[in-house]
């Protein structure tokens, strides 16, 4: 895997963190718990797999918090166990060109991270968690394809993902997937134009049966989902639009309040 300058490049978002760090099978993961309403009967969850920042990043907690909000529990584990790639590359050039982006992939490479994620997916399931959905940003993409493949996810969520192969991968989750897929895109170096079309054509059209669909949102970069600037206007409305294409995807596929499909 590679990043590219749109990986480590971000704004911090504006907000108070309202979930909790709780330690699940020895990784550190901040949860989103739904309110009062919230059914407890509904024994399923949807997994944060963040960017390479990591969820100790603000924005990505807002996130997670925001989810809990709309009734849908959400746990985000900390892959990188407390070495995400530091937030203050988004203060300047200099120290996005100084930081060592090789070493950091080496790492977390996909091996180190699934068996974390592996390990927080078997502790919820001893919590009584029975189905889990995905949503995962830049490099969580590439965890998201993987769990779908595999089929540990039922519901699927990709919002700018990284590390995929077009259109090796796409076909892959074609064949063996039963996970519908929302596909969050933009103008972005690591899930190009040709690659999202090659989605489109394989899934597109009513040909994959669990359920497709690919959002686009104009003037946005790789990353907008999570880090944009929400002082310009095209990119707020492309972030905010990529989490309601979210909420209702999830909500279409019996991870609402109610944990019924609509």
């Amino acid at each position: 895997m590679s990043l590219c300058e749109d990986c480590i490049k971000g704004v911090r978002h504006e907000g108070t963190s309202e979930g909790k760090w709780e330690t699940i099978s020895g990784v550190e993961s901040y949860i989103g718990t739904p309110s009062d309403e919230y059914n407890k009967s509904n024994l399923k969850v949807l997994l944060f797999l963040s960017d390479a920042f990591g969820p100790r990043l603000s924005n990505a907690q807002l996130l997670v918090d925001d989810f809990a909000r709309n009734g849908i529990k959400t746990v985000a584990p900390d892959l990188f166990e407390k070495d995400g790639v530091p937030a203050d590359l988004f203060e300047s050039d200099e120290k996005r060109k100084a930081f060592d982006i090789a070493s950091w992939l080496a790492r977390h490479s996909f091996t180190v991270t699934r068996l974390l994620l592996d390990k927080v997916i078997a502790g919820l399931k001893d919590q009584g968690v029975t189905e889990f959905a995905a949503v995962g940003y830049c490099y969580g993409g590439r965890l998201v394809f993987d769990l779908a493949i595999e089929n540990i996810i039922t519901v699927s969520i990709g919002s700018h993902p990284s590390a995929l192969k077009a259109p090796d991968d796409l076909e892959k989750y074609f064949s063996l997937s039963c996970a519908p897929l929302l596909l969050n895109t933009c103008v972005d170096e690591q899930f190009p134009q040709s690659a999202q079309s090659q989605a489109d054509t394989i899934f597109g059209g009513g040909k994959f049966a669990p359920g497709y669909k690919r959002e686009y949102f104009d003037g946005c970069t790789h990353g907008f989902a999570v880090r944009g600037d929400m002082s310009n206007p095209k990119i707020k409305a492309g972030k905010e639009g990529a989490f309601g294409a979210t909420v209702e995807w999830l909500y279409r596929y019996g991870f609402g309040p109610s944990g019924q499909k609509v």
